[in-house]
């Protein structure tokens, strides 16, 4: 018996010691997008200054497909154990739900929230020719001329193309959407004159802010940006509740301990406060952030009931 006792207190106290030491091994961060892009770039520093961190390699593996629903279906199967993290974007685990009929993973059922990293609001322009310098000037000269004023997005289903559709909701206009294959043609198509309007990521626009070519009406977020401050929110432009951003964040597996989530909670909050890491998230145009894991799961249950409504109402489908 008393051996029996000692046995069972040995290994409770090696699975202490085991749960303390995370991580004992490498560490992988699934992007699931191409490298080079706004998620890959705020993934790889922070992969690194974890490797300082932990004494351990922490590996940037990019697994891109589908609008991110390749990798984040790598991380919702991997073992729930913190060696396998999905680094994501909003669009697979919100913005897909609302598109897609079909998934190989819940994003409410299947992952644990971590942290949500950073944001990013989109940005509203207009091509110097059209007669609008606000965006009330804008959905006047919409409602006279309807069905005539295009806009452009980066690509059908996206967060540039749903926030088109809500404005033409919220603000019963009539403009059309031009899709475009990723943020470089659509810059170059709206400063060219091809399109009317556009809405464009931060990191695409934020070069061209003082651009003769274009000219900034507001930007998406319910707050204004920290990076461009004097640009005023759709919100307080006459859409009060108007808000789509893009915004990036951690997830594990669901079933991942309780005391190994608490660890990445803590590193990677830590990791938005370091002035290296900010400059590098600032320079994409993302704010950072570092919120609680009960925020962010609010976050994704917020963004998925607003896109399934928006979805809904515009009759946006995808191939």
């Amino acid at each position: 018996m008393l051996k029996r006792s000692l046995v069972v207190l040995l290994l409770l106290t090696a699975g202490g010691v085991s749960a303390q030491q995370y991580p004992a091994k490498p560490v992988r961060i699934v992007v699931p997008y191409p490298a080079g892009g706004g998620t890959d770039l705020q993934a790889r520093p922070m992969a690194a200054k974890l490797s300082e961190m932990w004494k351990q390699q922490v590996v940037v593996d990019n697994r891109g497909g589908a609008s991110g629903m390749v990798g984040a279906e790598i991380v919702a199967k991997s073992p729930p154990d913190g060696y396998t993290v999905l680094m994501c974007a909003s669009a697979e685990v919100s913005l897909n739900v609302a598109l897609y009929s079909k998934m190989t993973y819940d994003p409410i059922r299947d992952f644990t929230p971590v942290t949500q990293l950073s944001i990013s609001p989109l940005v509203l322009t207009v091509h110097p020719s059209l007669p609008a310098r606000n965006v009330k000037e804008f959905i006047a000269l919409a409602k006279k001329r309807p069905g005539e004023i295009s806009y452009g997005s980066s690509g059908p289903g996206g967060p540039h193309h749903m926030a088109g559709e809500w404005m033409k909701m919220l603000a019963g206009i009539d403009i059309i959407h031009v899709s475009f294959k990723g943020g470089g043609p659509q810059i170059q198509n709206q400063m060219g004159g091809h399109v009317h309007s556009a809405f464009i990521s931060m990191p695409v626009v934020s070069q061209f802010m003082d651009s003769p070519k274009i000219r900034v009406l507001a930007v998406t977020s319910a707050k204004r940006s920290t990076t461009f401050p004097n640009v005023p929110t759709l919100a307080e432009s006459g859409l009060p509740g108007f808000d789509v951003s893009q915004w990036w964040a951690i997830l594990v597996p669901r079933g991942t301990p309780d005391n190994v989530v608490a660890k990445l909670h803590t590193d990677f909050v830590g990791l938005t406060k370091l002035p290296d890491i900010r400059e590098k998230m600032v320079a994409l145009g993302a704010e950072p952030l570092g919120g609680t894991a009960a925020q962010l799961a609010e976050v994704i249950r917020a963004d998925i009931s607003k896109y399934k409504k928006i979805v809904a109402a515009a009759k946006i489908t995808v191939n």
